[in-house]
Formats: structure tokens, C-alpha cells, sequence
């Protein structure tokens, strides 16, 4: 016998299929809705949002809004070099907001992410130096992210077995990495990056012939892997989509990629050409990519969802609480870790001007706007990138405008509490539904 949770096929066991659960790449559409054409699909999806399930639809459209607004003010705004620069600024928003969506998912918050990133690109700069053997930048990379991942499974135990706050915890991470990162580099002190390929981690490009076979490859394996699935769901008899409508996704995913690689493929240089998708866009991608699939498609990913839903009836359902959440810390620091690789990648340096601080909150915010929420058991790492590019497109309209960064901070504290405003009003109407 089976049951359908929140709109998907399960066995009976809320662990399958836990409520909340969003487990694929969307932009706006939803997942599962049961339709047999299109027109029933569409249908069906504006029930659901006049019900209160609302999903990304209000940031793509804050999104848009913001857009038009700064380029009305600034016609540079929508230009191919200032778009490519606020996908590589707001790279760092994007991973650190997916690093937060772990926590975020369990109802809890890490605060000391913002420094362990410095803390990773630190360690990855000491390593690079002649002084202890100039390690390969890989092998650098590799210990920077293990030590991150040391660093998440310590606080994590701190607070899943001893019973500790991660407010208080990861706050005193907070103040202890930043008093690491200025006893390794001293007052004021930068180390340089001499490593070519950590440099171009965030700054080198593809060429624009590699750009289009890339997003060629990424388009076609999406599409085959959804019709495949769909397909394979409506074999099954389980709810799915119609063909139509997996279609649309596919068209609508293309079109992204092809738009994408027209803006990065046009010249962005002032006295020297400058060509192709930068780098970071495909780590961004490739780190979207392998946490929606280890959330959404693994049993430690309903796992998540489950603790965060309801922690009591996961631990009496037989899932072991404590260590998943352990686990949650370990992997929000490990992807703060890449966060900062990219942000020493981006000034070929790290400083002890780094602002943690204001970095994790900014992360929070992002994953917040996109649609996480702050009480556990929703949400998704998709929303944190959308959260993300709206945070650097905010800061840089700003900054095109040359407005204060006193301004920058209103402007991004109003944002916040519209998207927190939208998801309770969301809820309460759904609720009520």
C-alpha cells in the first residue's frame, strides 16, 4: 500500500518521504503535481500558489524587480561584463549560503562559517608557501577543506552531544577563528598567492568554445536525467508531471545555459580580451549540484529533512539523530572551506581584513531570501544560490549607484524581512489551505 506525502508517492514511512521534502533542481515549477496535460499542470501549480505554496516565485520575481530597477538607474547594470563580475562576487554569497542551508535545515545556525572559510584560505596560502615545501595546490586544497570538515565535526559534537546551543558555540568559533587567522598572519598582515591555479579558481575563464560544449554537456545530462525519471515515474504509475511539461523544463533549463554563455562569451575587456565562463561558475554548479543530489536523493538526506520536520519522531522512527546532525556541521564547514579557497582565489591573497562576520550573515540572509527557512525542515540548495546572486545584485547595483555600504546594509536588511514577511504570510496560508 502506498501514500502520498505533500504531493509524492512513499512507502508509508515518513522517512521516505518526508513532508517538506523538495528533492529535484526547480526553478519555479513544483516538482509532482498530479495533471495529465499542461493546461491541468498549470492549473493545478496556481492552486497550489494561491494555497500558500509559493517556492521560489517570489525571489525570481524580486529578482527581476531588482533587475530593472538598477539597470533604470544605471543602463552598465545588465551589461555582459558587469553580470559575469556579479556572478563571480556573489560566488562566495552562493557557496556560503549553501554551507548555512544544512544547518538551517535542522533549525539551527553557524556563525562561525564566515572565518572558517578565512581559516581554509589561510591554510590553503600557508601550504602554497616555499617555506613548508610548496605543497601541489591540490593537495593544499584537499587539507584546508579536511581541517574545515575537523572543525564542523567538533562543534557539531559540542552541540549534538554535550546538549551546548550552536548560537553560543558557533559564536565562539566565530571569535576563536578570527583570533586564529591573526595569530597565523599577525595584525594586519596578507599572504600572497603565487599559484596560478588557485588564482584562476575565480579568476581565469573558459575559452568560449569550451563554455558552449560544457553547458551543452550539463543541459543534455539534466534533461536526459529528468525525462528519464519522469518517465520512469509515470511507467510506475506514481505522480508525475506530463511530458509536455518535463519538456518546458528542458527548454526552459536550455535557454538558461544558452543565454548564460552568450553573456560570458562577449568581450568584457577594456585593453586586453576577455572571453568565457569564468571558473567559479562551474564550481558553483558542480557543489549545487552534489548537495541537492545528497539531500534530496539519499536516505541521509531525508534523514535531514526528517530531524529538522520533527526531531522527536525521527529519533523514535530509528534515525540516529545525533550523528546526522554532527554530520550537517562537518559539511556546512567543509563547503564554508571551498567559500573561502574562492575568496583568497578572488584577491590572489588572504588578509586578516576579511569580515567573517558580516560575510556569514549575508550568507543567512541569502539562504533566507531563497527560501529556507529558519525553523527547519525546508528548504533546498537552489534556493541558496538564488538567494545568493539576489545579495550580490543588491551589492552591486548599490555600488554602481555609489551608494554607502551604511546603505547597502538597510537595503539588505529590508529585503530579508520582505522574504521572511513572505514566507510566514506563505505558511500561515498554507495552514489555512
Amino acid at each position: 500500500m502506498t501514500t502520498s506525502v505533500g504531493g509524492h508517492e512513499g512507502t508509508g514511512n515518513p522517512l521516505d518521504e518526508p513532508s517538506g521534502v523538495e528533492p529535484d533542481i526547480e526553478a519555479i515549477l513544483p516538482p509532482d503535481i498530479a495533471a495529465n496535460s499542461l493546461p491541468e499542470y498549470v492549473k493545478a501549480w496556481t492552486l497550489r500558489i494561491r494555497a500558500g505554496d509559493t517556492g521560489l516565485l517570489p525571489v525570481i520575481v524580486g529578482l527581476f524587480l531588482i533587475a530593472a530597477i538598477f539597470q533604470f538607474l544605471n543602463s552598465k547594470f545588465l551589461s555582459a561584463g558587469n553580470l559575469v563580475n556579479l556572478l563571480v562576487q556573489g560566488s562566495i554569497y552562493m557557496l556560503l549560503a549553501m554551507a548555512e542551508v544544512y544547518v538551517l535545515l535542522l533549525g539551527e545556525i553557524d556563525l562561525s562559517a564566515g572565518f572558517v572559510a578565512g581559516v581554509s584560505g589561510v591554510i590553503t596560502a600557508e601550504l602554497l608557501t616555499s617555506q613548508h615545501g610548496s605543497w601541489p595546490w591540490y593537495f593544499a586544497c584537499l587539507a584546508a577543506l579536511a581541517a574545515c570538515a575537523v572543525i564542523g565535526a567538533f562543534q557539531g559534537s559540542l552541540i549534538t552531544r554535550i546538549g551546548l546551543p550552536s548560537f553560543v558555540v558557533t559564536l565562539a568559533g566565530l571569535l576563536g577563528f578570527q583570533g586564529v587567522m591573526l595569530l597565523i598572519l599577525g595584525n594586519g598582515g596578507t599572504l600572497p598567492i603565487q599559484d596560478n591555479t588557485i588564482n584562476n579558481f575565480a579568476n581565469g575563464n573558459l575559452s568560449p568554445g569550451a563554455s558552449w560544449v560544457v553547458v551543452a554537456a550539463l543541459v543534455i545530462a539534466y534533461g536526459a536525467l529528468l525525462w528519464f525519471r519522469d518517465a520512469r515515474r509515470r511507467k510506475s504509475g506514481l505522480v508525475a508531471p506530463p511530458a509536455s511539461v518535463t519538456l518546458v523544463k528542458i527548454g526552459f533549463t536550455a535557454i538558461a545555459g544558452i543565454v548564460l554563455v552568450l553573456i560570458c562569451n562577449t568581450n568584457r575587456g577594456v585593453l586586453v580580451p576577455i572571453k568565457g565562463m569564468p571558473w567559479v561558475v562551474l564550481i558553483v554548479v558542480g557543489v549545487l549540484v552534489l548537495w541537492t543530489i545528497l539531500t534530496g536523493r539519499t536516505k541521509f538526506g531525508r534523514y535531514i529533512y526528517a530531524i529538522g520536520g520533527n526531531v522527536e519522531a525521527a529519533r523514535r522512527a530509528g534515525v540516529r539523530v545525533a550523528r546526522v546532525r554532527t554530520l550537517c556541521f562537518a559539511l556546512c564547514s567543509l563547503t564554508a572551506g571551498i567559500a573561502g579557497i574562492i575568496y583568497a582565489s578572488r584577491l590572489r591573497s588572504v588578509s586578516t581584513n576579511l569580515d567573517g562576520g558580516t560575510l556569514v550573515l549575508y550568507a543567512v540572509a541569502a539562504a533566507v531570501i531563497g527560501g529556507t527557512s529558519l525553523f527547519g525542515g525546508r528548504g533546498k540548495m537552489v534556493h541558496a544560490v538564488v538567494g545568493g546572486v539576489v545579495i550580490a545584485a543588491i551589492d552591486n547595483g548599490m555600488s554602481l549607484q555609489g551608494f554607502s555600504a551604511a546603505s547597502k546594509f538597510i537595503v539588505t536588511a529590508i529585503v530579508l524581512l520582505v522574504a521572511v514577511t513572505i514566507d510566514a504570510v506563505a505558511r500561515r496560508g498554507a495552514t489555512a489551505a
